[in-house]
């Protein structure tokens, strides 16, 4: 199965924005994604976006002792592997096939922006926004944040 989507990386380095792409291979590796954040030098704030095949996302911020942790649909365990070690990683069991309803819901921190602007209440209201594709989500995510000019034009790149 191909994944579609894509890993960004971004980096605020002196109250500056910058967005890069990851290896396209992360889209399926949870920790090659926490690993690559961790090699990025910056004395700012260092975190991951991933959208994966117009289905969820995940946001990565590394800190010490682990990451944090954003999924924004814990359904999506049951078919990737990517958003069940996300689960892993947060001790949550992944969702049984009987208990999903039509309606996703969040696991993970929902705080792990605010310091950057995003409280969690926000951040609540963008991922229960499900008419919006995962990278549409994620773009309003970071224009809440400032590095939204930064994200869409590494989006066109994508």
């Amino acid at each position: 199965m191909t994944i579609d989507g894509f890993a960004a990386a971004v980096v605020r380095e002196d109250g500056a924005w910058k967005c890069s792409l990851l290896a396209e291979e992360l889209l399926e590796d949870l920790d090659g994604v926490i690993t690559a954040l961790r090699r990025v030098a910056a004395t700012g704030a260092v975190f991951g976006l991933l959208a994966v095949d117009d289905e969820f996302f995940v946001i990565v911020r590394p800190i010490p002792g682990g990451a944090s942790l954003l999924l924004s649909d814990a359904t999506a365990a049951l078919d990737y592997d990517l958003a069940a070690d996300v689960l892993d990683l947060l001790q949550i069991a992944t969702p049984e096939e009987d208990e999903v309803d039509d309606d996703p819901w969040p696991e993970g921190d929902l705080s792990l922006l605010a310091d950057l602007g995003l409280p969690d209440q926000e951040m609540q209201l963008i991922v229960g926004e499900a008419e919006l594709y995962p990278d549409e989500q994620l773009a309003l995510i970071a224009q809440r944040c400032g590095f939204g000019d930064q994200f869409a034009a590494l989006l066109e790149k994508a």
